[in-house]
């Protein structure tokens, strides 16, 4: 089969596809055949510098189809289709998966829909109950044309939040806003415009009480000074940063953090319970994730560039099959 790597760290270009052996699941494992592989923006700064031992690997959200199941495996079989988060070879044309990590694909849905719809909303989902919103509470979402970040745009709408404004790199901003418009939110800002001394936040309908923040870095304090009094900024970003706790103590504000593997390990039924939920959102067609582009697994690099360019508008999927 084919697979993806890197022997050292760097930008699109140290990514090497080569061919290697067909992996046999293991106690409690699945092997799948990939029909989708989605590219996340913590996968690609992990290639950048993310201290793993190297060659390394590209893990990731798959889904497609069982071929073999591992002993102690009852829940799936065979034939099955699943959608799951792989901590190996997931750019690959055959991943292992990990059973207790693997949920079905519904009659209906893709392989592509799985891996734009489960992962990347599971983390938007849990990011939004992790600020403890009520009804009609305002929300500000960073990185909300990526991946999680249009979800979260459309989640906030459909579970009960008022106003919603999207932030967004400026990098082919106009064509976001309409992307986001279109997916209801309210108001779209770039980074440069929430960052400025003078910004005026009555431009895009006032302070905020909630911040789903997908960035981090530089773009924390100008968050943290986007929420109301008593507001909560909930951090789910893999990029780092620092916020003054003065900034926090002149408003009551809170900053929350928030990581889906702690769910996943501690809380596997509330996982259950949102991906379920997903679904039927989606079924309904009240959820719509957007795919920017599908890839062939050989073009990994240039999904990469396009996670980095910022210009993606939804998910950047790779399709081995």
């Amino acid at each position: 089969m084919r697979r993806v790597r890197y022997y050292e760290n760097g930008g699109p270009e140290v990514l090497r596809l080569e061919e290697t052996e067909v992996p046999a699941p293991g106690p409690g494992e699945l092997l799948v055949r990939n029909e989708a592989v989605g590219v996340t923006l913590p996968v690609v700064r992990k290639v950048r510098g993310g201290g793993l031992p190297l060659p390394a690997s590209l893990g990731g959200e798959v889904a497609g189809e069982v071929v073999a199941t591992g002993p102690g495996v009852t829940a799936f079989k065979a034939g099955d289709r699943v959608t799951g988060l792989c901590f190996g070879d997931g750019y690959a044309d055959h991943s292992v998966l990990q059973a207790a990590m693997a949920s079905p694909v519904p009659e209906g849905a893709t392989a592509t829909d799985a891996v734009a719809l489960v992962r990347c909303g599971l983390v938007a989902r849990g990011a939004y109950a992790a600020a403890r919103p009520a009804p009609g509470e305002s929300v500000l979402v960073t990185g909300a044309a990526s991946g999680a970040g249009h979800l979260a745009v459309q989640l906030a709408k459909e579970l009960g939040g008022g106003r919603v404004v999207a932030a967004v790199s400026s990098t082919a901003a106009e064509a976001k806003a309409g992307f986001l418009r279109g997916l209801g939110a309210d108001h779209v800002v770039t980074y440069d415009e929430l960052a400025r001394e003078s910004a005026d936040p009555e431009r895009w309908g006032g302070q905020v009480d909630i911040v789903l923040d997908a960035v981090g870095g530089e773009l924390l304090s100008p968050a943290v000074a986007a929420l109301a009094p008593g507001g909560r900024l909930v951090a789910y970003s893999s990029g780092g940063g620092t916020i003054e706790a003065y900034d926090l103590l002149v408003g009551a504000k809170s900053a929350i953090g928030f990581q889906m593997a702690l769910i996943a390990r501690h809380q596997p039924e509330l996982m259950e319970q949102w991906r379920l939920e997903l679904w039927e959102l989606f079924a309904a067609g009240r959820l719509r994730p957007r795919v920017h582009a599908e890839l062939p697994l050989e073009d990994a690099a240039k999904a990469h560039e396009l996670i980095e360019s910022r210009v993606n508008l939804g998910k950047v999927v790779l399709r081995p099959a």
